[in-house]
């Protein structure tokens, strides 16, 4: 019975150091990165030390047959000798260790040099009374604005700016990476700040201005209109020339859908709108040269969700370049374990040959 519990109590304290290396190579997975993971399978070797050591304690054991027992299965047994199997345990963890650490456990120090390369984009948006119109939902202003906004907030780093227009245009905010101030700008436009008209060619030529001073490589006028040009002193086509001498691209959308829509046809004392169904009329041809001139594209909207997508298709023919470089640095991270390695066997050896020494 001695016997077996010599090798039980040998048996725990092995399964215990075979645990806490476990656990060390559990963490050091999850801290740092292996240069040489195939050393870890070099922890096979603690089991079958720990058989060889039952093996052993097994075999140098001599074997006495008595009558009886009973007495020497409850002898009280000193504290020494409870720790007979310590050194070996520590041993198994001190070797466990020193093998971990053969398996060069790495920390990574890494960082990012980004560069982007941002595009000036200018919105000129047509605020006409005619774009109160119900054919987009509540109309197609409010329709717009909010997918241009949408449109601002997936371009963080751009400069762009906004131009509004009637019978005449002015900008409404210059180039500007501040999208808060846009978008707050953005929200407070409506029809009706400046004389009736549709001005497509003064709303173009404004917009253009606006980047002549722009040292981006790339520049875009996204121009937007549900009409027909029929006020102002520039043409479409004269201010698309202009845009295409100062390598502007214009990306021309028709907003309405087709057949009739319900539109504002006449104005109450009150300031309220009369509507109507009334025939969309939209300058197709015209807002495709101007495309074309400048080497732009010419979208059709005919509702919202079609205006959402035109605009996600502009977004990703004018992505933002991002140069990114990547650096790393790895630091060797073995030595703490093989000192914790080191120290275990020590220890081991201290206390086996010193405070149990005369342990039987």
């Amino acid at each position: 019975m001695r016997r077996d519990r010599d090798l039980i109590e040998a048996l725990a304290w092995g399964v215990i150091a075979m645990f806490g290396v476990g656990l060390a190579m559990v963490y050091i997975g999850r801290r740092f990165e292996w240069a040489r993971p195939e050393w870890r399978w070099s922890l096979l070797l603690l089991p079958v030390l720990l058989a060889g050591h039952l093996w052993w304690r097994n075999a140098r054991r001599p074997t006495v047959r008595i009558s009886t027992w009973q007495a020497f299965l409850h002898a009280p047994q000193g504290m020494l000798t409870r720790l007979r199997h310590v050194p070996f345990a520590l041993s198994m963890a001190g070797l466990g260790m020193m093998l971990l650490a053969m398996a060069r456990p790495q920390s990574r120090d890494a960082w990012q040099d980004v560069e982007t390369e941002g595009i000036d984009i200018v919105i000129a948006m047509d605020i006409s009374a005619s774009m109160l119109a119900k054919d987009f939902k509540p109309d197609r202003l409010s329709a717009s604005k909010a997918v241009a906004m949408k449109f601002i907030d997936e371009r963080p780093n751009d400069r762009i700016g906004l131009v509004v227009y009637e019978g005449e245009a002015f900008t409404q905010c210059p180039l500007t990476t501040d999208h808060d101030v846009l978008k707050d700008l953005f929200a407070k436009t409506r029809s009706g700040l400046i004389q009736g008209g549709t001005a497509v060619g003064m709303g173009l030529a404004t917009a253009v201005n606006r980047l002549r001073e722009s040292t981006a490589k790339s520049k875009v006028v996204i121009l937007l209109t549900d009409g027909v040009n029929n006020a102002g002193t520039v043409q479409p086509l004269d201010a698309a020339q202009i845009a295409k001498q100062m390598g502007v691209r214009v990306y021309t959308i028709g907003v309405g859908t087709r057949g009739k829509a319900m539109s504002p046809v006449a104005i109450y004392p009150n300031g309220q709108y009369k509507f109507d169904m009334v025939d969309v009329e939209i300058d197709e041809d015209m807002l495709r040269q101007v495309a074309d001139i400048t080497g732009g594209k010419y979208f059709r909207a005919t509702n919202e969700h079609k205006l959402t997508d035109i605009y996600d298709e502009i977004d990703k023919l004018e992505k933002t370049r991002i140069k990114v470089t990547e650096h790393s640095r790895r630091n060797e991270e073995y030595f703490p374990f093989l000192l914790a390695g080191g120290c275990l066997l020590l220890l081991a050896f201290s206390v086996d040959n010193g405070l149990l020494r005369l342990t039987p």
